[in-house]
């Protein structure tokens, strides 16, 4: 058993599919289970629909009909114009989309879930059912059959226990009824479900964390993700134009980067392959026979080379209490009680006697709700639109060459790794 994972920009286009399409046929007959993510930005689109979110019922109407187009096209163009039971569903999924962003708000966090799932449930269909098409059999799968979470919405805590029971019964079954003698499944990224039925996801960008999970419960051989990139780079291309693919990364190496925002893994994907000893392939969906990058239980990160990552639209966010008193024990707990409740992760922190600063990502609806929450007791002033840089391997030159004489507001370093948050 492997597991790939396909990301949105590898299913973007009719093309980009057909793309998939090819890789996984070329694979052999041994199982495989097939993780796939929203295609394109869809994701971003969807975000914009959640109840409570559009302005208006016609700028709601529109985003559903965006979305809709988008994905029609597609369909259109991989079955050649023709209506069968896969666009048929598509109608229906859309049709559900529609009905759930109408709905009245509840809880962000919930409503987020609910709707912005569509994306990889409507991804895979359409997928699936082009792959039966042109003869490559392969069977759909609820993801949320398989991965089972808590009531967390918008990063559920994984019950491996139940999902490794319940993924792996799904898989015995499919063998017992002969289904798919290749057993190639189409199932989805970042979501999952709970024991009350309701959709749960696994955080922004959890695809990869999905895939994770999978190849731990099933005792996958290797999982591989596929990227519009040849490996692992020491730095974003869109950054830098002379990146170095590294070779070779320790798991707990891997770890560390995805901690502080690597985007090419999500920061809980490595844990539960290296519980297993499974490796972790990252490949090129541009050039799939080219090497790619490895991670596994190597002792040193190879070649050994400056690593640079960058987080945008960051958010300086100073709290100091309102009574005069220091930040002490009983304030942080305070703080990081609401944090948790809004499931706001902090990126960087730091703090003095009468201070507690912190920098997250910038969510307006979850930062009036930090506010709000907050307040009574607190002063709260922030700076908007910083970039956090994380420089691993670092020296004084390189800070230097890449703050390039922009504003610091905070600055963290320790042996091996500097945070810097800059001006943009």
């Amino acid at each position: 058993m492997r597991v790939f994972k396909f990301g949105g920009a590898s299913v973007n286009s009719a093309s980009a599919i057909r793309n998939v399409a090819h890789i996984v046929n070329h694979q052999g007959n041994s199982p495989l289970v097939v993780v796939i993510s929203a295609m394109g930005k869809t994701t971003n689109l969807l975000e914009k629909v959640i109840p409570g979110i559009p302005a208006n019922e016609q700028e709601r109407t529109a985003l559903i009909r965006q979305t809709k187009d988008y994905h029609m096209g597609i369909a259109n163009e991989l079955f050649e114009g023709r209506q069968n039971a896969t666009t048929q569903r598509l109608e229906q999924l859309f049709d559900a989309l529609d009905a759930a962003s109408r709905n009245k708000p509840t809880n962000y966090n919930y409503d987020y879930d609910q709707v912005v799932s569509f994306g990889e449930i409507i991804s895979t269909t359409l997928i699936s059912g082009y792959l039966n098409a042109i003869g490559i059999d392969n069977t759909w799968m609820d993801v949320r059959t398989m991965i089972r979470t808590n009531e967390h919405y918008r990063e559920g805590i994984v019950d491996f226990e139940t999902t490794r029971r319940m993924a792996q019964e799904r898989m015995s079954q499919l063998k017992a009824d002969g289904e798919n003698s290749r057993q190639i499944i189409i199932t989805q990224g970042f979501i999952a479900g709970t024991a009350k039925g309701t959709t749960t996801t696994l955080g922004r960008e959890g695809s990869d964390y999905s895939a994770s999970i999978l190849s731990y419960c099933l005792d996958a051989e290797n999982m591989t993700i596929w990227k519009d990139v040849p490996g692992f780079l020491n730095a974003d291309p869109k950054y830098f134009s002379d990146t170095i693919k590294i070779n070779r990364i320790p798991f707990n190496e891997a770890i560390e980067l995805a901690y502080y925002g690597a985007s090419v893994i999500h920061p809980k994907t490595v844990k539960p392959i290296q519980n297993k000893g499974i490796c972790l392939n990252i490949k090129s969906f541009i050039n799939p026979d080219a090497e790619g990058s490895v991670i596994g239980p190597f002792e040193s990160i190879a070649p050994l080379t400056p690593l640079y990552i960058f987080k945008n639209n960051q958010i300086l966010l100073s709290i100091q209490p309102k009574d005069f008193s220091f930040i002490a024990e009983e304030n942080l707990q305070t703080i990081f009680a609401v944090l948790a409740r809004l499931n706001i992760k902090v990126n960087l922190m730091q703090n003095s006697a009468l201070s507690f600063s912190l920098c997250i990502d910038y969510n307006e609806i979850l930062l009036q709700q930090l506010r709000k929450a907050l307040e009574s007791d607190f002063r709260l002033v922030y700076n908007s639109g910083l970039q956090l840089i994380t420089i691993r391997y670092y020296n004084q030159d390189i800070i230097d060459r890449i703050v390039a004489g922009r504003t610091i507001l905070l600055q963290q370093r320790a042996r091996t790794t500097t945070q810097l948050l800059v001006e943009n």
